[in-house]
């Protein structure tokens, strides 16, 4: 009859055990979520902790990690100013897309002594608007419209207050060069809403001079162009008559 072997040591059996548990294992061997690339080399740091044997006894697993990262590029110079020239000002958009959509936000103070000029149309009131221009509160907020729409800088980059040739200038002025811009970057007006903010005049009886001389500035058809105006319910500067405020939301289409 033939010997059989012994049975195996459980002193043997322990030591297997932690032989094959103090291995050290890569992890370019393992396709970790934050490894760039397999083929990345392994870094000389590594991350141990200890791993509890079901017999209590410690053992320590090392994991060597590797990540890569490619680090950003420098920031591009910013631009420090901008010139009032056209050739300074591109009308073309980053993208040329179906449509586009722009905001336009103005406020100015009312003080006595100046004309009430609304939508290029002279509105009887006893103060009007303080400003380095005719102080439009309608058209200036058309215009950072339809320059946010085409992702050009705003009115007061274009036309800054601090330019002496600007003082005094008809708003549509302003108006005529965010057309030629729009125009030029392959854009029409699809539709314009603008809802103006004051006290007082009403503006019921002039609405509808305004929305037309808008848009025969525009060179739009009227029936795309809505005027709105609101009272502020006597709260702030707004409602007691110190200022006016207007918004306008435009969409471009693509010719």
């Amino acid at each position: 009859m033939e010997a059989q072997p012994p049975p195996p040591s459980p002193h043997s059996s322990t030591k297997s055990t932690a032989m094959a548990a103090s291995s050290t294992f890569s992890a370019a061997s393992f396709p970790f979520p934050f490894s760039s690339s397999s083929s990345t080399k392994p870094s000389s740091s590594s991350s141990s902790f200890p791993l509890k044997h079901p017999h209590h006894a410690l053992f320590p697993l090392s994991l060597t990690l590797s990540a890569s990262a490619t680090p950003p590029p420098p920031p591009a110079a910013a631009t420090t100013s901008i010139e009032i020239e056209k050739s300074q000002v591109s009308s073309t958009p980053s993208k040329a897309l179906p449509f586009r959509v722009g905001h336009g936000f103005d406020l100015h103070r009312l003080e006595p002594g100046y004309p009430l000029i609304i939508g290029g149309i002279n509105i009887p009131h006893d103060r009007g608007c303080e400003a380095h221009s005719d102080g439009d509160v309608l058209l200036h907020c058309v215009v950072d419209a339809i320059l946010g729409a085409l992702g050009l800088p705003d009115i007061g980059q274009i036309f800054p207050d601090s330019d002496p040739k600007w003082k005094g200038c008809d708003s549509s002025v302003f108006v005529h060069e965010s057309v030629r811009l729009m125009q030029e970057a392959g854009y029409d007006i699809g539709n314009l809403d603008a809802t103006l903010i004051l006290q007082r005049p009403k503006l019921s009886p002039h609405k509808d001079a305004i929305k037309a001389n808008l848009a025969a500035l525009l060179g739009v058809d009227p029936s795309v162009v809505n005027i709105k105006a609101k009272t502020h319910e006597k709260v702030d500067s707004l409602g007691e008559n110190r200022s006016i405020a207007a918004h306008t939301v435009v969409l471009l289409m693509r010719k």
